[in-house]
């Protein structure tokens, strides 16, 4: 096996579960184990090694002219707690094997790139390195974020940074010349059309919410029911009528009730409070928005005799890439032998925070059955290597 796929089953190990899958969530031990593996490898390529007060993690090949802006080419090192090899980590890797075997100095910086918390599931919503730098969301409010066990953020940034305490720390907001973000599909098109190349076109919008209902608890044998103030009842409602209005309204629409809370979720209580996450998605942004103004409407309707709360959490508009980066790709593709299509990202990217700010592009590489977020996430090692060399290919044309 080559030296790419060796580091991904090695990277794996950090985090590994007995299923086969990775738990290496954002800012714990095994993400700062995986930082000091890739620092390492960094390091052995002479690479220097920097991050930023959003935990981001830059690996960068000096150019010929440090004053120019920096090429940015990379992923995320985060999982899900149920996790695979893949995701996130190939981008990593692929890019630091462009940047390690580039054979020449570049006419400009090339980092490779680690965002930080891309996946959300310790600190939710995710994408917050990648967010606080592009000025989407304050650093002051990502540091204010709590996982399950009370810890903010800025709790875990401070520990990370700790652990790097030599490691310079760079400014957000920087400038870039161009940002690429190779990450396997998780989807099937490629699997099924037998490509191994895909050439991202852009990624579609999502809007996320939480809704708190706010009703009272009671005994479950002595409560009348035209008494009662039941926020699961509530929250039944809200959640038949928005399948039916929104989820089955639009054969293209993504919309999904991924976390419920009941407090005090006991067996024989009327439930005081719910609070639940819904995440709409949609390629197009009109429809989009009418979409997410239709689930409020129902929220606010369907919740009496229980109060109710609306939070949007994420609004992230659908993008497009940049049309010279997409051909560059395609053109190296084709030029390795690789046949490629284009396509849209069902989900979302760091890359979308860079789309606005710089020429932006994804590569995606073929993953078994579309699973992803899961032990059973699979890439080939043919496919993986494909996806790297179009990566590497465009860089050394792109920096020359």
């Amino acid at each position: 096996m080559s030296r790419l796929w060796d580091r991904l089953m090695r990277l794996a190990e950090i985090g590994a579960r007995g299923d086969g899958g990775v738990d290496r969530q954002a800012l714990t031990p095994g993400e700062i184990e995986a930082w000091r593996l890739v620092l390492q490898w960094a390091s052995e390529a002479g690479l220097e090694a920097a991050t930023d007060d959003a935990g981001n993690l830059f690996l960068t090949r000096p150019g010929r002219d440090r004053s120019l802006p920096p090429a940015v080419i990379g992923s995320h090192l985060d999982t899900q707690p149920n996790g695979g090899k893949f995701d996130g980590a190939w981008g990593v890797l692929a890019a630091l094997e462009a940047v390690a075997d580039l054979g020449f100095t570049p006419a400009r910086d090339i980092s490779v790139v680690a965002w930080s918390n891309e996946e959300g599931s310790r600190f939710a919503p995710g994408m917050t390195g990648s967010e606080a730098f592009a000025g989407v969301r304050t650093l002051a409010a990502i540091r204010a974020l709590r996982d399950a066990d009370g810890v903010t953020l800025g709790e875990a940034l401070d520990t990370l940074h700790a652990a790097f305490p030599h490691l310079p720390r760079l400014p957000l907001n920087r400038e870039f010349a161009f940002c690429i973000e190779p990450h396997i599909e998780q989807a099937t098109l490629l699997e099924e059309a037998g490509i191994p190349i895909g050439i991202v076109t852009g990624i579609q919008g999502k809007i996320t919410w939480e809704i708190t209902l706010e009703g009272e608890e009671g005994h479950a044998g002595t409560r009348d029911m035209a008494l009662r103030r039941d926020a699961v009842m509530a929250f039944a409602r809200i959640a038949a009528r928005m399948q039916r209005e929104v989820g089955e309204a639009d054969p293209i629409v993504k919309f999904t009730i991924g976390m419920v809370r009941v407090v005090p979720n006991a067996p024989s209580v009327i439930a005081g409070r719910v609070v639940f996450r819904m995440d709409l998605r949609h390629p197009d942004n009109a429809a989009l928005e009418r979409a997410g103004a239709r689930l409020e409407a129902i929220a606010a309707e369907e919740a009496a005799p229980c109060g109710v709360t609306i939070t949007r959490l994420v609004h992230a508009p659908s993008n497009g890439f940049d049309e010279g980066l997409r051909a560059r790709l395609a053109a190296n593709a084709t030029r390795l032998g690789l046949p490629h299509m284009a396509l849209l990202s069902a989900a979302g990217h760091d890359a979308r925070h860079m789309a606005p700010r710089c020429p932006t592009a994804m590569i995606f590489i073929p993953c078994r059955g579309g699973i992803s977020h899961s032990p059973l996430e699979w890439a080939e090692p043919e496919h993986v290597e494909a996806g790297a060399a179009v990566l590497a290919e465009t860089v050394k044309e792109l920096c020359a």
